[in-house]
C-alpha cells in the first residue's frame, strides 16, 4: 500500500517535471518566434529562410502539444523539424556549399524522409495499445 502511494507520487512528480520542461520549451519557442517576427517587421521583408524558421518553431509548438495530449514523444515530428532545418541550411548556404556537401545534405533529407515513412509504417502495422498518459492514470 505504501509502495503504491510512493509510486503514484513518483509518477506525479515526473509528470510535473515533464510539464515544467514542456512549458519552458514552449515559452522559449514563442519568444524566439516573436523575435523572428519582430526582425521581419523591422527589416520590412520576409524571405524563404524566415518562413522556414517560423515553420520550425510551429512544429516545435505542435510537438509540445502532441506530447501533452498523448504523453508520448511523436518521433516523426523531430524528423520533420530536422528535414526543414536541413532544407533551410541548404537554401541559406547554397552559394557557399560545394557539390559534395550539397549532395550530403540532400541525402540526409532523403534519409530523414525514409525514416518518416518507416516510422509511419511501423505505427500502422504495429499500433500502440495504450497511450503513456492514460496508462499512468491511477
Amino acid at each position: 500500500m505504501a509502495e503504491e502511494k510512493l509510486q503514484r507520487a513518483g509518477r506525479r512528480l515526473v509528470r510535473l517535471i515533464e510539464d515544467a520542461g514542456l512549458l519552458l520549451i514552449l515559452l522559449a519557442t514563442l519568444v524566439a518566434a516573436a523575435g523572428e517576427v519582430a526582425h521581419m517587421i523591422g527589416a520590412r521583408s520576409v524571405h524563404l529562410a524566415d518562413l522556414l524558421l517560423l515553420f520550425i518553431y510551429l512544429e516545435v509548438v505542435a510537438m509540445v502539444n502532441a506530447y501533452w495530449q498523448s504523453g508520448q514523444l511523436p518521433v516523426r515530428m523531430p524528423l520533420y523539424i530536422g528535414m526543414v532545418a536541413l532544407a533551410r541550411y541548404l537554401i541559406l548556404d547554397m552559394k557557399e556549399l560545394d557539390e559534395w556537401r550539397m549532395l550530403a545534405v540532400a541525402v540526409a533529407i532523403l534519409l530523414l524522409g525514409l525514416a518518416v515513412l518507416i516510422v509511419r509504417y511501423g505505427h500502422v502495422r504495429f499500433p500502440y495499445e495504450t497511450s503513456g498518459r492514460e496508462a499512468d492514470k491511477p
